[in-house]
């Protein structure tokens, strides 16, 4: 007999008809003869309870239905569980959500069908995932990418056009283009202090962000490093010309951008204000913060 699955769905997530999507995703595993259990989940990072009580019922192989969202949230409570190691865990995705770019770096389909066929192979592989510690306490987990500056600001705008898909991540972006204003930041990374005015600062674990954007460099998701990338003082044409670079991976290259692989990276802001934090794609809060990473701490089916 195989093990159960625990759905954790998400019905707000995408732009899809949702009712007509989760019959597809029913109808499919009852095809299949697919033992599983879900709930639904009802307030904003809901799925970290229904993690731990899936676990508490027993359940080994959990499953995300939704966005990049619903699964930094699934992810979180995986990491924040005690009752069993995260990498005793098996974790797998049905892509229903608005960017769906972690999946990109695994070539997972954005398709009902064809996600549940790769989880029923069952091949699973190990992934590093991050650490965010804010000057407030907070923590919070990521497993692709996260960042301080214009791309947090880009989340905190995104929210209110969501439900135009995933051309809201370039809308939100444009329209980030002409208010935000650049911060100086204090970086520390592998021994070397960086300090000067920046657009964004991202460490990555994955390769693709922002509704298909690539601003990583060099991306292995299970080396026990972050890819970092430092944009500096890009201005609003300089930035607007390159957009196509932001999308094809180029923008690495750029002479105003710095790349690092590290362990570990701290960030302190040098103005008053507070630069908005997020990671894949979740508003997590402001100010200054270190990132670490969990080398291989969750198992995850591709």
């Amino acid at each position: 007999m195989s093990t159960p699955w625990f759905l954790i769905v998400n019905p707000n997530s995408g732009t899809r008809d949702f009712t007509k999507s989760w019959g597809k995703i029913q109808q499919f595993l009852k095809d299949q003869r697919i033992d599983y259990s879900f709930s639904f989940t009802t307030h904003s990072k809901h799925e970290i309870l229904l993690v731990e009580e899936a676990l508490k019922q027993g359940f080994r192989k959990i499953i995300s239905v939704g966005g990049d969202g619903t699964l930094h949230h699934v992810v979180n409570g995986i990491m924040q569980q005690r009752y069993v190691k995260s990498f005793d865990i098996k974790l797998g995705v049905i892509p229903l959500g608005t960017g769906n770019d972690w999946i990109k770096t695994y070539n997972i389909p954005n398709s009902v069908e064809e996600s549940i066929t790769i989880l029923l192979k069952n091949k699973t592989t190990l992934q590093d995932v991050g650490l965010i510690e804010t000057e407030d306490g907070k923590k919070e987990y990521f497993n692709n990418i996260a960042g301080i500056g214009y791309d947090g600001y880009v989340v905190y705008k995104l929210n209110s056009l969501k439900r135009l898909g995933s051309i809201a991540y370039l809308l939100s972006g444009l329209q980030g283009l002409l208010f935000y204003k650049k911060s100086n930041y204090k970086i520390i990374v592998n021994n070397k202090t960086i300090e000067g005015k920046c657009l964004m600062i991202l460490f990555g674990i994955c390769q693709y962000s922002g509704g298909g954007m690539q601003m990583t460099k060099g991306v292995d998701p299970k080396d026990g490093l972050f890819d970092i990338t430092i944009a500096k003082n890009f201005s609003f044409w300089n930035l607007v010309l390159n957009l196509p670079k932001l999308y094809n991976g180029q923008i690495v290259y750029h002479k105003k951008v710095e790349t690092y692989k590290a362990q570990c990276i701290e960030i302190q802001e040098l103005d008053s204000k507070k630069s908005y934090i997020e990671a894949d794609g979740e508003l997590i809060g402001t100010g200054n913060l270190k990132v670490s990473i969990l080398k291989n701490a969750i198992q995850i089916i591709t």
